[in-house]
């Protein structure tokens, strides 16, 4: 085989806010008509954690990227792509990502915000490895990072329990290697999105048709039913492409929405419960941060060794949805 670019993951870092709040503590602060019991039965979540006053969507990437940069090793001087997938932006315009620059010291280069929600991440490894790929980018930063309170209806109780705030960064790394299977990297990936559905899981405001920010509003159950079918066809997909059975990965890494869309979506790809990252229980939803929080979360207890295969998949809002597969 020749030789072949390929995007390595050389760290990863992960931030979450101070402020716990466990699901009895929300029913009582938002006087919701709900319980512990309810919402652990129906989507798996037993807390999460919220950012406080001030504390914005920049302050959480920023420390899962310093966190990320000293795993592997590099300073900030040698980073020559951002990439954060938010839905939350500190501002309109211009991109967080550019305030994340700013602050952690990296020289003119690339740095832009990716928009595809829940799917955020997937899309911006997607993105990033492309990039490298084609040899604009040497040293990337991916973050995915949001601030989803924000966006909540706290009298709603179908919405407001199921998300969190955080963010979780990768840093790859442009890495010659066999052109084969056994490299360690991105090997993989499909991206879709179907704009039929886009009523199905939106915000109700924005800069150009309300002028406000609006609040988060879903349909559960076309959600669930879009979610599994979706993330199973594309797992399978980007498994494909490198020749190998969903069944044969070592991890599946799935977006953090809902325990029983995680476990219907596993059984379909045939994928046991026990190579299955699941973090929804102390996370709740935190969007394009899910995947890099659940990534930490393996790397930090040292369930993820290097060389394993690493499965991705995650769906949000339009929808948008996509998968991917690494080698850690």
């Amino acid at each position: 085989m020749r030789p072949r670019l390929r995007a390595r993951v050389a760290g990863v870092g992960a931030c979450l806010p101070a402020q716990v709040l466990t699901n009895d503590e929300l029913a009582e602060r938002y006087r919701l008509d709900t319980s512990d019991a309810w919402i652990r039965e129906r989507t798996g979540i037993r807390r999460r954690h919220l950012a406080a006053p001030g504390e914005t969507t920049a302050d959480l990437a920023e420390a899962a990227a310093r966190e990320a940069l000293a795993r592997a090793g590099l300073a900030p001087s040698e980073i020559d792509l951002v990439l954060l997938a938010t839905s939350t932006p500190d501002h309109t315009f211009p991109a967080t990502a550019t305030r994340i620059q700013r602050r952690l010291g990296i020289p003119p280069s690339p740095a832009f915000d990716l928009q595809a929600v829940c799917a955020g991440f997937v899309y911006a490894l997607t993105v990033a490895d492309s990039l490298i790929r084609t040899g604009l980018a040497r040293r990337a930063l991916v973050i995915g990072a949001e601030t989803f309170s924000r966006l909540l209806d706290w009298g709603d109780r179908s919405t407001c329990v199921l998300f969190g705030d955080g963010a979780g960064a990768l840093v790859l790394v442009a890495d010659e290697q066999t052109g084969t299977v056994l490299d360690r990297g991105i090997l993989a990936a499909t991206l879709r999105a179907d704009g039929r559905h886009y009523e199905q899981l939106y915000v109700d405001g924005g800069p150009s048709s309300s002028g406000t920010v609006g609040h988060l509003r879903m349909n559960g159950r076309e959600v669930f039913r879009q979610a599994v079918v979706a993330m199973s066809e594309s797992a399978r997909e980007a498994c494909a492409r490198i020749g190998l059975p969903p069944a044969e990965m070592d991890w599946f890494v799935p977006h953090q929405a809902n325990v029983r869309i995680i476990e219907a979506v596993a059984k379909r790809l045939e994928i046991p419960r026990t190579r299955v990252a699941v973090t929804v229980d102390r996370h709740a939803n935190t969007s394009a941060a899910s995947i890099p929080l659940a990534l930490d979360v393996l790397v930090t207890e040292g369930r993820l060794e290097p060389g394993q295969l690493v499965l991705l998949s995650g769906i949000g809002g339009g929808f948008a949805w996509g998968s991917v597969v690494l080698r850690w």
